[in-house]
């Protein structure tokens, strides 16, 4: 999908003095909350709030939609994410190298999950897991390698394949905001083992709350998800999978999807493809009007692969000089922004135990020092980023756009 070929940003103008959130969806929920009621009617009719129709329809519709032969639903991405790992064979100590410059949820799934993570550096231009980074962070303790989809694009699947191939990995994909992506025609999450999908209120398909889904082509891994994330049984019994001793169960957890986030994912699915053109059209209007501010070090960058690629912009995400300062200067002006991410992963607290040290991995580094995502949504109109970008602009140069 190129970005800038989708078209002019719409949209009424809003009162000129009101604030720019970062994120609202009230006008594009208002438009499908007719389909919205009606589902929800029909759970609250059905008496069955969790685990029940409205899920079934959901995974059964959004499999159609990626093209995955299994999706199982549960409650939130994270959840997705440990679950998958579980079910792909993670065992006690096991390692999983991931990137340096994620959301948490990256590394702490791993932990949640039994294993350990261990981090390698990303490519600069993308934000995704280097493969050459990946590779070297490799020991005999490693199991698993699980790239990271950000903001717009994929990771180097080709080159991360060859990595995973070359030390005998199972490849997991962190594809939590990489709905719609593809890397030749093959959706997100089923390059590998399989993927996950967040359903988290902000991104590009969201719930009304937490919900998430394990995408993945391997029965197997399909079947030992829907068990792990209903405490371990499917239907009223305990599960006993092909292969599987009948004497080992599955210690599972309650991870189960609810009835009416489903029903409001499957009332805004037919409006995702327009949902994804609006982003791709935001993305290319906010890239014209800030292409020539100095002080903004880099605006989004598509990386040129070998495969044929689809991007979906999730956020929209620059680097800037003192961007602490400009985050403020944009609060104090009623905009608001989201750090992408402020900490790396290998200097979080909660890993110092893993023993990694400031400067191993600079340009996750220098990403989470520069980084900076401006407000993004369908409802977002032509005055809010005359608005934003007028603002960027000021702070900059101070002076707004001729």
């Amino acid at each position: 999908m190129n970005p800038t070929a989708a078209g002019p940003v719409t949209g009424p103008a809003p009162d000129r003095s009101r604030p720019v959130p970062f994120f609202t969806q009230a006008a594009s929920f208002e438009e499908a909350w007719p389909d919205i009621r009606a589902r929800v009617t029909e759970v609250i009719d059905d008496g069955k709030y969790s685990h029940g129709r409205q899920v079934g329809r959901w995974e059964e519709a959004l499999a159609e939609w990626t093209g995955a032969r299994h999706c199982v639903a549960v409650n939130s991405g994270t959840d997705a994410l440990v679950l998958l790992l579980r079910a792909c064979g993670l065992g006690p100590g096991d390692e999983v190298v991931v990137p340096a410059f994620s959301f948490f949820a990256t590394a702490s799934s791993v932990v949640l999950a039994g294993g350990r993570p261990v981090f390698a550096d990303i490519d600069p231009v993308t934000y995704t897991l280097d493969p050459g980074s990946a590779a070297d962070a490799v020991t005999a303790r490693t199991t698993m390698l699980m790239p990271v989809h950000l903001f717009c694009q994929l990771a180097d699947m080709s080159a991360l394949t060859r990595v995973a191939e070359r030390h005998g990995l199972t490849l997991v994909e962190d594809s939590a905001e990489a709905i719609g992506m593809r890397w030749n025609g093959v959706h997100a999450g089923l390059l590998g083992a399989g993927g996950v999908l967040s359903f988290f209120p902000t991104k590009t398909l969201g719930a009304l709350g937490d919900a998430g889904a394990v995408l993945t082509d391997d029965p197997r891994i399909a079947e030992r998800v829907a068990a792990l994330r209903h405490h371990g049984r499917t239907a009223r019994t305990l599960a006993h999978f092909p292969g599987i001793s009948s004497a080992t169960e599955l210690n599972g957890v309650n991870s189960k999807m609810d009835d009416l986030q489903a029903a409001v994912l499957l009332g805004k699915l037919p409006r995702l493809e327009g949902a994804v053109r609006r982003r791709a059209a935001l993305a290319a209007a906010y890239t014209e009007r800030l292409r020539d501010v100095p002080g903004l070090l880099r605006l989004p960058t598509l990386a040129a692969r070998a495969a044929a690629t689809e991007a979906v912009f999730y956020v929209y995400l620059v680097e800037a000089e003192r961007r602490d300062a400009l985050v403020s200067f944009l609060a104090d002006h009623g905009v608001g922004t989201e750090t992408y991410y402020p900490v790396p992963l290998h200097l979080q607290p909660c890993f110092a135990e893993l023993g990694y040290r400031r400067g191993q991995f600079p340009h996750a580094e220098a990403a989470c020092g520069r980084t900076l995502a401006l407000p993004f949504h369908p409802d977002l109109t032509d005055a809010d980023l005359d608005t934003v970008c007028g603002l960027v602009r000021r702070f900059f140069t101070g002076r707004a756009a001729a």
